[in-house]
């Protein structure tokens, strides 16, 4: 019942999903908060709103259908991989960073935007250097959020990562992350695999615990 290549999996398509969702996920929140036009303003709004509440079972169709046979054409291989999986988790996180980060952004005062540039800065400065370090604490919560909506997903990941439970050896290699190795076989698991089934789940609780316990830690250094 070794769980090891399942953390190594579940560490590494999170922070691939990270990689891929919290750039694009920023730079979204800082156009819809400062750059972004009334007209288009609420359509976008409504799309992302409407992001988050697409089922996960959406997602991983989606991903069946369009990422795994491009993967497939691109690199070769089967197409179901880490690399499915962590541009699908990415595209998952974006409403819930986005939703997050944009209220945070908006909630610092403008004079810090004023003030920056009475002091020769461009507006493009001003945002990134200014008013976005203001923010960070509102923005760390919301990719906080994101990452504990990429460890614990399940649905998604099980139609589009390979299901695969060994070391992973590539990105274009399947996987199998701790969410979808209990999804998979608590439904026939007894005694002793149902027992090692309820302490994977107990390992991934501890995973989401540390990483909200590193961000209280960042957050009392920064103050």
């Amino acid at each position: 019942f070794g769980i090891l290549p399942m953390i190594v999996a579940s560490i590494y398509v999170t922070a691939g999903a990270i990689l891929i969702g919290v750039p694009i996920a920023l730079f979204t929140s800082v156009f819809m908060a400062r750059y972004c036009p009334k007209k288009i303003y609420k359509p976008l709004k409504s799309g992302i709103e409407l992001m988050a509440g697409v089922p996960s079972i959406v997602y991983g169709y989606f991903g069946l259908v369009l990422l795994v046979p491009l993967i497939r054409q691109l690199f070769g291989g089967t197409g179901s991989s880490m690399l499915a999986a962590c541009i699908l988790l990415g595209i998952m996180i974006l409403p819930t960073i986005i939703g997050v980060s944009e209220s945070a952004i908006r909630a610092v005062p403008e004079s810090y935007y004023e003030g920056s540039l009475a002091l020769g800065a461009d507006p493009i400065r001003s945002v990134f250097f200014a008013t976005l370090p203001a923010a960070k604490s509102g923005i760390m919560a919301g990719v906080i959020l994101g990452i504990g909506r990429a460890i614990g997903e399940t649905m998604a990941v099980i139609m589009i990562a390979g299901n695969q439970p060994r070391m992973p050896k590539g990105i274009l290699q399947g996987v199998r992350t701790l969410t979808t190795n209990i999804a998979m076989e608590m439904g026939y698991a007894q005694d002793l695999h149902r027992e090692a089934l309820i302490a994977t789940g107990v390992v991934l609780f501890v995973f989401v615990l540390i990483i909200n316990l590193l961000f209280s830690v960042m957050k009392r250094r920064n103050k």
